[in-house]
């Protein structure tokens, strides 16, 4: 049995049934593989990801550098900085914004999940 007695943190974007998104804070095992086929690094914004918008696949971001503050359909907010995975499913709907509040840039990897492939985030309120 694989030792997965250690977490880093994280937090899921995710829909609500209306459409609307939300999102719950939690944790993903270390030293498990993940469904995972490709990869790639940005440190610019495209116009899109300026206003509110759904994540265009299941994916994590991994954040390198920068201190990003996330919003969600009932305004809540969230923060991602280095150390806490983003796992973006909100992938319908209306989406979630951000802002930038730490630092000139945001680096950061993209990781796609295979389709259908479990995400293995584990909800802090379960």
């Amino acid at each position: 049995m694989e030792d997965t007695s250690e977490f880093v943190s994280a937090v899921r974007l995710m829909n609500n049934p209306d459409g609307t998104s939300t999102f719950e804070k939690g944790k993903i095992p270390t030293l498990k593989p993940m469904n995972t086929t490709t990869f790639w690094i940005s440190n610019t914004v495209e116009e899109w990801e300026k206003v509110a918008h759904p994540a265009p696949r299941r994916q994590y971001v991994v954040t390198l550098k920068g201190k990003i503050r996330f919003k969600v359909s009932d305004t809540s907010t969230f923060l991602i900085e280095p150390g806490i995975i983003l796992l973006a499913e909100d992938t319908k709907g209306e989406g979630h914004s951000w802002e930038m509040i730490g630092g000139e840039k945001w680096e950061r990897l993209y990781i796609p999940i295979e389709e259908g492939a479990d995400d293995y985030f584990i909800s802090d309120t379960k």
